[in-house]
């Protein structure tokens, strides 16, 4: 993800949630050096994920697919492409928060191995008030074979 691409980001993110991000919160973690990238397809942007990093942790702070091409497993590529760049990056636990009312991403994070460890009550805003959120992690085992004890 770069400068350039924010303007289009925000086009999708506006069309995607109905309590979008700001262009200041995209360009804050570009400037963190926060890992983020951009998902194309036919040479146009459909989707995107940023990803924060400290110590052996990451977080998911933002996946995203544009409405119109959800439902073909852009999302579960993004997620992948995340998590590639944490083990890269030596992560052994990933982090993220879902609205309780996203099925479908909840679906998808299960799915891939992430497990409900927790709430955050009043999380999110909401249209009547506020959304808890259902916090999820994913252990990153090495792929390096472990030696059984004798």
């Amino acid at each position: 993800m770069r400068e350039d691409d924010l303007d289009e980001i925000m086009r999708i993110e506006l069309r995607a949630y109905p309590f979008p991000w700001t262009i200041g919160i995209f360009r804050d973690c570009l400037r963190a050096g926060y890992p983020a990238w951009v998902l194309q397809a036919d040479a146009r942007l459909i989707g995107y994920g940023v990803l924060s990093v400290a110590a052996d942790e990451a977080h998911v702070l933002n996946v995203c697919v544009d409405p119109a091409d959800q439902g073909q497993g852009h999302g579960r590529r993004l997620l992948r492409g995340l998590e590639r760049v944490a083990r890269g990056l030596r992560v052994q636990r990933v982090f993220l928060e879902v609205r309780p009312s996203n099925p479908t991403a909840i679906a998808l994070y299960h799915d891939e191995g992430f497990n409900e460890i927790g709430r955050r009550p009043r999380y999110y805003p909401a249209h009547e008030g506020r959304e808890d959120a259902i916090v999820m992690a994913k252990e990153l085992l090495s792929d390096a074979p472990t030696r059984m004890p004798s």
